[in-house]
């Protein structure tokens, strides 16, 4: 076999694969369970590599239209949480982060901030029977928080220290995030 017909069957084979993996669910499975492996615990961000948030200025708009900005919950712990209707692991972690905010709605500031349409957002929600806070951008994400992939989750705390950053499905309603929120309220 020549070398040209060789380099010409590894070109086509390697088309086959990107094509598979862009075109079939196998992007999806492939997306899942990598998450998985990748998740199984929090990333507490360490001591050394802690990021502070100096960039407060930051609007939001919910659905009925109010205007938020993060600047009006500097000094309060927040879970901001970066996600869409459809990116899988984002919808996978949804039930824990219902039951987070749930139990912590009035100590800690959520913001569900959605990469996506309000009409499909809203629709998701109702069909799903989500109560959450969701928020549209308004403006550019803080460079802090920009991550290309969803979902993305981080953790500050009241002195605007980045405790946590995950991108990735996780589940948000385990002892360990709720040890690290307790903690931080105390503080």
């Amino acid at each position: 076999m020549s070398l040209r017909r060789l380099s010409v069957i590894v070109i086509i084979g390697f088309g086959i694969l990107v094509a598979l993996y862009f075109f079939t669910p196998l992007e999806f499975y492939v997306t899942k369970y990598s998450n998985r492996i990748l998740s199984k615990n929090p990333i507490p961000v360490a001591q050394r590599e802690k990021e502070i948030v100096d960039e407060y200025d930051w609007t939001l708009k919910s659905f009925d239209g109010e205007l938020l900005n993060l600047e009006d919950h500097k000094g309060k712990v927040i879970v901001i949480n970066f996600w869409a209707t459809w990116c899988p692991p984002c919808i996978e972690e949804l039930p824990s982060l219902q039951g987070l905010y749930n139990d912590y709605s009035d100590k800690v500031t959520f913001l569900f901030v959605a990469r996506d349409k309000e009409n499909r957002v809203a629709t998701f929600l109702s069909k799903k029977d989500y109560n959450i806070p969701v928020y549209f951008e308004r403006g550019l994400t803080p460079k802090l928080f920009y991550y290309p992939s969803i979902p993305s989750t981080y953790i500050i705390g009241k002195k605007g220290v980045i405790e946590m950053a995950k991108t990735g499905s996780y589940d948000w309603n385990s002892n360990p995030v709720r040890e690290l929120l307790d903690n931080l309220l105390k503080q």
